[in-house]
C-alpha cells in the first residue's frame, strides 16, 4: 500500500492517505514533476499503456509521489533511478496545482513541484512504466503540443510550456 502525503493549497501537509483512495475520491497531495533537457531538447516519455491514468501518453521524463518522510530531493532521485537509470543534479524550477478527472472515481489533484536536470547519456527504463523515450527540440515540442495536445498528458500540457520559457530565458 503506497501513501500519498495530503496538503493544503499552501502545500502544508495535512495527513496520509492510501494512493487509490486518495485518487478515488479527488484529495490534494504532494507530487513531482522532472524535467530533464540537454541544451535545446527535452526528454520525454510515452506512458506504458497498462498504467490506470494516462496510459499510451507523453509526459516528462518522470514523476511520482514522495514517501512520507521522503524529501523531495530523496524523492526525485529515487524516481530518475527507478524509471530511468540514471542520476543528475536537479533544481526545483516551480510549483503548480492541477486537477484532472479521469473517470467518474479517478481524479488527480496535485500540488506538483517541478523539478529540472542536465543529462546527455544513457537511459534504461523500466518498460513497466515507460514504453518509450525520445528527446525533442523544443520548437518541435512547442508544435506538437499546439497541434496533438490529446497526445500529452494534462499535468505535462500545463509544466511544458513554462519550463521551456524558464530555459529559454523569457
Amino acid at each position: 500500500m503506497e501513501e500519498l502525503i495530503l496538503v493544503d493549497l499552501d502545500d502544508r501537509e495535512i495527513g496520509t492517505m492510501d494512493k487509490a483512495e486518495a485518487h478515488r475520491l479527488g484529495r490534494l497531495h504532494r507530487a513531482f514533476s522532472v524535467f530533464i533537457v540537454d541544451g535545446d531538447r527535452m526528454l520525454i516519455q510515452q506512458r506504458n499503456r497498462g498504467k490506470y491514468h494516462s496510459g499510451g501518453l507523453w509526459a516528462n521524463a518522470c514523476c511520482s509521489h514522495p514517501r512520507h518522510g521522503e524529501t523531495l530531493p530523496e524523492a526525485t532521485e529515487r524516481r530518475l533511478r527507478e524509471e530511468l537509470g540514471i542520476s543528475c543534479e536537479l533544481r526545483e524550477l516551480f510549483d503548480f496545482v492541477y486537477f484532472s478527472r479521469y473517470a467518474d472515481d479517478l481524479f488527480e489533484y496535485e500540488y506538483d513541484h517541478v523539478f529540472v536536470g542536465e543529462y546527455s547519456g544513457e537511459c534504461r527504463f523500466d518498460s513497466g512504466e515507460i514504453e518509450r523515450l525520445r528527446w525533442i527540440r523544443f520548437d518541435e515540442l512547442k508544435q506538437e503540443l499546439l497541434t496533438e495536445p490529446e497526445h500529452f498528458c494534462s499535468w505535462f500540457r500545463i509544466a511544458a510550456p513554462k519550463v521551456m520559457r524558464l530555459l529559454q530565458g523569457r
